[in-house]
């Protein structure tokens, strides 16, 4: 990993005597900018850091990272730093999720420390393999489609998207976080120990109507899926108080 720790764990809110973490994965083409918003509504004893992925944010002179597998190495070399401080929840969203399964997985197996609860949030389980359903936006899209598509999810803000060179840099990280997902194979017989806490949106036509129980075979802990209004990204007011969703920030043992 060439970036100092300072650089790839970014820390949202940085506390002396914290209970737990929440460390985020990002989806495609978002960034720490994405959880910026949920400061405000943690519990007071919980840090909040974002893993910035290699090419994005402060790690922009380095290589987008080849594939799924070098990117997911390199999460999981971060997640394990933030493990070492202390008691951690670990949350994906989108192909966050998938990443952030992926990194339990590999944590696990490392015998590194797991998160205290693994949330996943609008993401199908990886057993089921991607489909095109999981692959959007797809390759295929222009890059004023790509735009319209984050402008529509409001995954960057419009002043950027307005203006040709940040613009020109958005979609160019997109373009290299679509080319990794598409790149995920799930392998068979992949399961986490992890409690597993999984989160889909009542309007979201990505999710298949079985997420729920595919998801809750691939945990031998403890398993809770809820189902917030909204789409992919939720509504705007749910996604901004997302963390009030997850027990595991606010009690001891995680979601019952």
């Amino acid at each position: 990993m060439a970036s100092d720790w300072d650089t790839v764990v970014v820390r949202l809110r940085r506390l002396k005597n914290r209970a737990r973490t929440l460390t985020c994965l990002g989806f495609c083409g978002g960034g720490s900018g994405s959880f910026h918003a949920w400061v405000d509504v943690l519990p007071p004893d919980v840090e909040l850091a974002a893993i910035c992925y290699p090419g994005h944010e402060g790690r922009h002179s380095e290589e987008f990272a080849a594939d799924w597998d070098a990117l997911a190495d390199d999460a999981t070399e971060a997640v394990l730093a933030v493990a070492a401080e202390g008691p951690y929840v670990l949350f994906g969203h989108s192909m966050g999720g998938l990443m952030a399964f992926d990194v339990t997985a590999r944590v696990e197996q490392a015998g590194g420390r797991p998160p205290d609860v693994l949330v996943v949030s609008s993401t199908d389980a990886p057993s089921r393999g991607l489909t095109a359903d999981d692959m959007f936006p797809p390759r295929q899209y222009t890059d004023q489609q790509l735009l319209g598509w984050m402008r529509t999810h409001g995954l960057m803000p419009d002043y950027a998207l307005d203006d040709p060179d940040l613009a020109e840099m958005a979609v160019e990280l997109m373009r290299a976080d679509i080319k990794i997902r598409d790149t995920f194979r799930y392998v068979a017989g992949t399961r986490v120990r992890t409690s597993l806490q999984v989160l889909t949106g009542s309007d979201d036509a990505v999710i298949e109507a079985d997420a729920g129980k595919r998801w809750e075979a691939l945990t031998l802990g403890r398993f809770w899926h809820g189902v917030l209004p909204g789409g992919h990204f939720y509504t705007p007011e749910i996604w901004r108080k997302l963390p009030a969703f997850v027990p595991a920030l606010s009690a001891s043992d995680g979601p019952g």
